[in-house]
């Protein structure tokens, strides 16, 4: 995740300082990618820099957001923004506190045809939000150095670190969440390799969201599909489909003839996504995720583990 932030950052108008990693090879590389420098020390980098961008294992966001806010740098931080609760409030509060943004990258708000999704709910084209299902499925993660995403304590597992994408998305859509219910291979055996999820939202407002996760197929392959249903009309996007976003609509009470067609963007997603946090940074706009999405989002996937791993619905209200 580190070079791929690196590749956006690489195409604005600012200047690549320099890395900082445990792996100094991968670090070296990196940095010789982008004719930069390496550090041994995240406080030397932060030394040298206005803006600090944390794509770091889930378990060390906490030390080094407060580390950074102290020295009154900007944030980015990979998602899931922490991994408690309490770390994540700390986190927040430190950055208050130190005036400096802490911008959170749910890189998904800003893939073309989930936020096209998000526009057309916005314009209520498709009504009122009913129902929404999400699908997330991929080969185990086994890139990481030391493998830290097997590790449950540091990641969080499949339920947090994969699935709080489509928590976030979902969330954005259909309003806060109340409860969550889950189930997974995992939480039936502890011990198992591969892990498999489904989890129910119930949001506030009554709108019900279903979101499958998978760390269990073969190697390379990795889906995503989503539908928004509402009680004027429905928003689809199919695995496999060469359709960038189907939308169909209702007709004074009928189903409309024709779908309208809607074009993605060219651009990655990555890169949309550091050119809006660089505009907060110079302009002052509105983050269109902000630190307490992040928070929301790390509840969400807090109180999935705690039912999937108990059996019983999960009221977010547990784990504020």
């Amino acid at each position: 995740m580190g070079r791929t932030h690196a590749a956006a950052w690489a195409k604005l108008p600012v200047k690549l300082v320099g890395v900082c990693s445990t792996d100094q090879s991968r670090a070296k590389a990196l940095a010789d990618q982008y004719s930069v420098g390496t550090f041994d020390s995240l406080e030397k980098l932060l030394d040298a820099v206005d803006v600090i961008d944390i794509c770091t294992p889930t378990h060390l966001h906490h030390e080094m957001v407060l580390q950074a806010a102290k020295a009154g740098k900007h944030i980015v931080c990979e998602k899931p923004l922490a991994r408690t609760v309490a770390q994540a409030r700390e986190m927040i509060a430190a950055c208050k506190k130190a005036n400096v943004q802490l911008l959170v990258a749910h890189v998904l708000r800003f893939a073309p045809q989930y936020a096209q999704a998000k526009a057309v709910v916005d314009r209520g084209e498709i009504g009122k939000v009913a129902v929404q299902r999400f699908t997330r499925c991929s080969a185990l993660p086994n890139w990481a150095s030391d493998n830290w995403l097997m590790d449950v304590e540091k990641s969080g597992g499949m339920l947090l670190d994969l699935m709080i994408h489509d928590y976030d998305f979902a969330r954005w859509v259909a309003g806060d969440v109340e409860s969550v219910f889950a189930k997974s291979l995992r939480g039936q055996k502890p011990g198992s390799k591969e892990d498999y999820g489904l989890v129910m939202l119930r949001h506030k407002n009554g709108a019900i969201t279903n979101v499958e996760g998978g760390w269990a197929y073969a190697p390379g392959m990795f889906r995503t599909a989503f539908e928004i249903a509402g009680d004027a009309g429905l928003i689809e996007h199919p695995v496999d489909s060469s359709t960038p976003l189907g939308v169909y609509m209702k007709q004074n009470g009928e189903v409309a003839d024709a779908p309208i067609p809607v074009n993605p963007l060219a651009e990655d997603p990555y890169t949309t996504q550091v050119k809006h946090f660089l505009d907060v940074l110079e302009k002052g706009t509105t983050p269109i995720v902000s630190a307490e999405d992040g928070l929301a989002a790390l509840q969400i996937g807090l109180a999935a583990i705690e039912s999937s791993r108990t059996g019983r619905q999960v009221q977010i209200a547990e784990v504020a």
